[in-house]
């Protein structure tokens, strides 16, 4: 079958596709005339394909509330996997979500949560990815002037079948506006940004040691990126982000331990506040002596300007002074002392 000749670009998002052309038009009525072939031609053909992979494809389930652009839009599914098409002036998208699984959100709804692909179960993460397989290389094939670009999160992030994490670092460098090729990375400028935790100076390449988002010990090979900020690979797709300071150029010792002294802090309060809110004394007592086991007094911070207590770690604010953060007066330091903006608060005289 011969190829019509239309120019135009099919790209990835995250669980969709994307269709765009660049029309030349000198009038709104060749822009009209140009919107209709358009229609006809791609917009009715991923319709056709959807319903040759089995899709069912129906009236847009909001068409009631807007009409005037419902002729464009339809709603889609296959099994568990949900989708959306639109045509938008010069651009058509084919979004495809599950309510399944993983989904955070109150109403349930996974078409609005971030990193739809990864929240996918398997399978439907496969039906998802050969949909829009077969529309690209439909397109691709009928279409003489058409071309193909991935923005799908397998090559925005590292990870298996995308980038390896070394690809993934060298194009994040690269990209950053500050890379200088002479030294394959940005210029470290001032030398604290390259102040490891011991004290001592890190450099591009080097092997270290630091800590992951679970306050873990973890190894690997240390790569510059801005100010303070730097990559650390730890494996084939493995690699983080770390501040220098959380950086150690040789063994911290004692490898099993976890550093998440904040994070357990803030977990034990708050399961503190939970206790005390369902009349769980006895457990509340128990997390009490588990945070402060010297039984000393504590103190809630009020800050005057928000009208709210310090949450835990003095990181946020807190409505309730359940909800509030507890201090020792050895954490309290200069709150202690009132201040325009901040008063320490007796812990029995908040409740």
């Amino acid at each position: 079958m011969a190829q019509i000749n239309r120019s135009g670009t099919v790209t990835f998002g995250d669980a969709d596709l994307h269709i765009w052309e660049e029309p030349k038009r000198t009038s709104n009525a060749q822009w009209d005339e140009w919107e209709k072939v358009f229609r006809k031609q791609v917009f009715k053909r991923v319709i056709q394909q959807l319903n040759r992979l089995g899709w069912t494809v129906a009236e847009w389930d909001e068409a009631e509330h807007y009409r005037p652009i419902a002729h464009d839009r339809r709603s889609c599914h296959k099994g568990d996997l949900k989708g959306h098409l639109g045509l938008s002036g010069r651009h058509i998208e084919f979004e495809m979500w599950q309510d399944v699984a993983n989904i955070t959100r109150e109403d349930g709804k996974g078409r609005y949560e971030f990193d739809k692909e990864q929240r996918m179960p398997f399978l439907i993460h496969l039906e998802m990815q050969r949909t829009r397989i077969r529309i690209r290389n439909y397109l691709c094939n009928v279409f003489a002037g058409y071309g193909f670009k991935d923005n799908s999160p397998n090559t925005r992030r590292p990870g298996p079948g995308g980038l390896t994490a070394l690809e993934w670092v060298d194009r994040e460098m690269r990209s950053s506006g500050h890379y200088v090729e002479e030294l394959g990375h940005a210029r470290i400028g001032t030398e604290c940004n390259a102040r490891s935790a011991e004290g001592e100076t890190i450099t591009h390449g080097c092997r270290v040691y630091t800590l992951d988002s679970n306050g873990r010990i973890i190894t690997g090979t240390a790569f510059y990126s801005l100010n303070q900020s730097w990559y650390v690979v730890t494996g084939k797709y493995g690699v983080t982000c770390n501040q220098a300071s959380k950086i150690y150029l040789h063994n911290p010792g004692c490898l099993r331990v976890k550093r998440n002294e904040r994070q357990r802090r803030q977990r034990l309060e708050s399961e503190l506040a939970k206790a005390i809110k369902a009349m769980d004394f006895k457990r509340a007592q128990v997390l009490k002596e588990v945070l402060f086991p010297e039984n000393e007094p504590l103190y809630l911070i009020w800050h005057k300007g928000h009208s709210a207590w310090y949450a835990p770690n003095f990181c946020g604010y807190r409505n309730s002074a359940n909800d509030a953060g507890k201090y020792t007066r050895a954490e309290l330091g200069s709150y202690l002392i009132e201040d325009e903006l901040t008063k320490a608060v007796p812990l029995e005289e908040a409740a």
